[in-house]
């Protein structure tokens, strides 16, 4: 069954071939031979792919020879081309099989060799009378046809080859999509009903060891929504070609970082948290994302960061464009670990457990990107960890 596919697979390959059946009229004339084929030759099997036949041999394309009984074997053997005038008085292949199976006198054939070296098969030409070959000019020819034909498959296997990582890759952005949709919807939903189900159990008035206990589950609800989040950043990050980011003219810029300064100073009411935003010209961006970088810096700050130092936040914006930093003490980042910093699921495991998937400075890094700007980082043991977030108009 196998073979069989193999054969039909080898036909269809020299059918696509719009050259193949001009090639062979035209070796009609120059050899004056009368049956002239391509023919798929392997360790095993001869195979008529395509066939011009003025001889009336009944040999269509799919059709087989027994491999020992064709001159096309020693072409296999020998990787040359091979040219007999008069089978029947020939030195060596006088007593041969092949011319007496087949009527043949005369006999021409070159080897069909693809660019990587493989012997796909032979061009050959046959015919019932003996013939004189003069000069070099016939072979030459055979054999420019055949590196012609030889070229045409390799295109056929290239394109095959881009189809294959086309569809490939189209499979994969299904893929793609079927994760988001998984992450944001089949994710959440329970969670939601979750947090329903605790905000019920709230309003119900429970005694204060209950209370507590249905607080805790809600904090943990939304730590899991912010680590879908980041999947699903991550996702689009990773997987679709970048975050996605809504560019807006006039965006209220000022007000998004405020009100993360704001919740981040409700996270973390015993850290002194330092701001001097001054935005004096308008930015151009996807408010809602900065926010994110910023919250995400942030988090990185004051999860690492020295208890008893300050976390410091700068942002200025001008005519050339905006730029934002975060600063803490503590620390240095080693150099080797520096390099990594915006890397996905970067973290060591000699490193402390920390909350989160690890994927907050990588999406901080994106939407940086996202935005045609740039994030990077410095730490040295005396000024401590900065980030920088740049963006030019």
């Amino acid at each position: 069954m196998q073979q069989e596919v193999a054969i039909h697979a080898d036909v269809e390959l020299i059918a696509r071939l719009e050259v193949v059946p001009t090639i062979l009229q035209a070796l009609v004339h120059t050899t004056g031979m009368r049956f002239v084929a391509v023919a798929r030759v392997t360790d095993t099997n001869w195979i008529a792919c395509a066939v011009h036949d003025e001889v009336c041999m009944g040999l269509q394309p799919g059709g087989e020879m027994l491999l020992e009984t064709t001159l096309c074997n020693e072409i296999r053997a020998s990787g040359e081309p091979l040219m007999v005038g008069q089978a029947s008085t020939h030195p060596v292949f006088a007593n041969h099989p092949g011319p007496r199976l087949y009527g043949f006198e005369s006999y021409i054939a070159v080897p069909i060799v693809q660019a990587d070296g493989r012997l796909f098969g032979t061009l050959c030409a046959l015919d019932p009378e003996s013939s004189r070959f003069e000069g070099p000019a016939v072979l030459q020819t055979m054999q420019l046809f055949a590196k012609l034909i030889a070229a045409q498959l390799d295109d056929q296997e290239r394109q095959a080859l881009g189809d294959a990582e086309l569809a490939a890759a189209r499979e994969m952005a299904q893929l793609r999509e079927h994760f988001i949709a998984v992450v944001g919807h089949d994710l959440r939903n329970p969670l939601q009903a979750i947090d329903m189900a605790a905000e019920l159990i709230q309003l119900e008035s429970p005694e204060p060891r209950m209370a507590r206990n249905v607080e805790r589950i809600r904090r943990s609800v939304e730590r899991m929504v912010d680590m879908i989040d980041n999947l699903l950043d991550f996702a689009r990050g990773r997987l679709a070609g970048g975050i996605p980011v809504n560019v807006v003219a006039d965006s209220d810029l000022a007000r998004a970082l405020d009100d993360v300064i704001a919740e981040t100073r409700t996270a973390y009411p015993q850290r002194d948290l330092e701001v001097s935003v001054e935005l004096q010209a308008p930015v151009p961006c996807d408010a809602a994302r900065i926010g994110q970088l910023l919250d995400n810096l942030l988090a990185n700050a004051m999860r690492h960061g020295a208890g008893e130092q300050p976390v410091q936040v700068q942002a200025r914006s001008s005519d050339a464009g905006l730029e934002l930093w975060v600063h803490n003490g503590g620390v240095a980042i080693r150099p080797d670990k520096l390099a990594q910093l915006f890397e996905p699921f970067s973290r060591t495991r000699n490193d402390d457990p920390r909350p989160g998937l690890g994927l907050g400075l990588y999406i901080a890094a994106e939407i940086a990107k996202a935005h045609g700007g740039t994030l990077r980082a410095t730490s040295t043991p005396e000024q401590g960890t900065r980030f920088v977030f740049e963006m030019r108009n």
